[in-house]
């Protein structure tokens, strides 16, 4: 933890977008590539993730639920795009690498790392490469949009979001609540087997109690602070072990389909953001495939409707985990069997 500590008030100090979370995994990254072997206890990382689900959930306003209605074609948008995006990433690493056809499947689906590894591994994928990819794809999206913002939007991403105040100030009440929301949205989601339950459990109880009006309090800054600390450090922790020697034709791989995922969550938004009535930076992070939390992170510290990026984000892993396989099932059974084997 102290790489990733020690990377975070680097970039704090530069003033970085996201600083606490970049710093920590970029810095991880590098020495895990080094030969670092870097790890972040399991039990803080499902505590700090519920933080993060807490404060996403906190952007869900009353006034949100006059809203939803009008998401419908952003989820219209988000299919398609899900559809667009995997096909020619898939096609990507199929044609353009020549890696073998289950691999490249579950590698380009944007979906979540886990689900996508064990999806792939019961479909005799190589589960290295699927991991792989998957990390390599967060880490670039995550490192790169910030910045992207910053310099090609004019939107100077904060370290922290503004309206997080400090642990001294927040009433014991709202602590209490938002404790509550962690502990009891976890336990639920993960009795119920939701993805991702340490994130979309709290999240979900969160964003009821705040659209019932019973708090307005967001978690403190010290521990968004330390969530994004840990979370970076997780991101960047996956490459422990991996020895940029033999995987880097690999990374260089992930990394391009990162930039193909990327330069088409910028077009859609561009063409349909108008269309659907949404600003276009929200439109660009409920699309992007670059992680739930940092994307609903970048939203809420530049003010846009993270409620509906975060919704979105919830909705793009949910489809693919259970589309992909189905979808891969149907495409093996019958399109390939019937190009090796001819009509009949």
């Amino acid at each position: 933890m102290g790489i990733g500590i020690a990377g975070g008030a680097v970039f704090a100090f530069a003033g970085a977008p996201l600083a606490w979370m970049l710093g920590a995994l970029i810095a991880v990254t590098v020495a895990s590539l080094g030969g670092a072997r870097l790890a972040v206890p399991a039990p803080l990382r499902t505590v700090m993730v519920a933080v993060l689900g807490v404060m996403l959930g906190s952007a869900f306003t009353p006034e949100i639920a006059d809203q939803i209605a009008a998401w419908s074609g952003v989820v219209l948008v988000l299919l398609g795009f899900l559809v667009v995006t995997m096909a020619l990433a898939v096609a990507f690493l199929r044609y353009g690498f020549g890696i073998d056809r289950v691999t490249a499947y579950f590698s380009g689906a944007p979906g979540g790392i886990t689900e996508m590894t064990l999806a792939g591994e019961s479909h005799g994928a190589d589960t290295r490469v699927i991991a792989l990819m998957h990390a390599t794809r967060i880490v670039v999206i995550v490192a790169v949009i910030p910045f992207q913002f910053r310099v090609l939007g004019g939107l100077d991403v904060p370290t922290l979001p503004p309206a997080a105040a400090s642990l001294l100030e927040t009433p014991l009440v709202d602590g209490l609540l938002m404790a509550g929301c962690a502990v009891i949205g976890y336990m639920a989601a993960r009795f119920l087997r939701f993805p991702a339950a340490a994130l979309v459990g709290p999240m979900a109880l969160s964003a009821g109690v705040h659209m019932a009006g019973w708090t307005a309090a967001t978690p403190p800054f010290e521990l968004i602070a330390a969530a994004q600390v840990v979370v970076g450090t997780a991101l960047g922790a996956r490459f422990a072990g991996v020895s940029v020697r033999r995987v880097w034709p690999y990374l260089l791989v992930g990394s391009g389909s990162a930039v193909i995922m990327m330069v088409l969550s910028w077009l859609a938004a561009i063409v349909f953001a108008e269309r659907v009535g949404v600003e276009p930076a929200g439109l660009l992070l409920a699309l992007v495939p670059g992680g739930l939390v940092e994307m609903g992170l970048i939203a809420l510290s530049l003010g846009i409707d993270t409620a509906m990026v975060s919704t979105l984000q919830v909705l793009r892993i949910t489809v693919i985990m259970l589309a992909a396989p189905a979808v891969f099932l149907v495409l093996d059974r019958y399109l390939v069997h019937r190009w090796r084997n001819g009509p009949r």
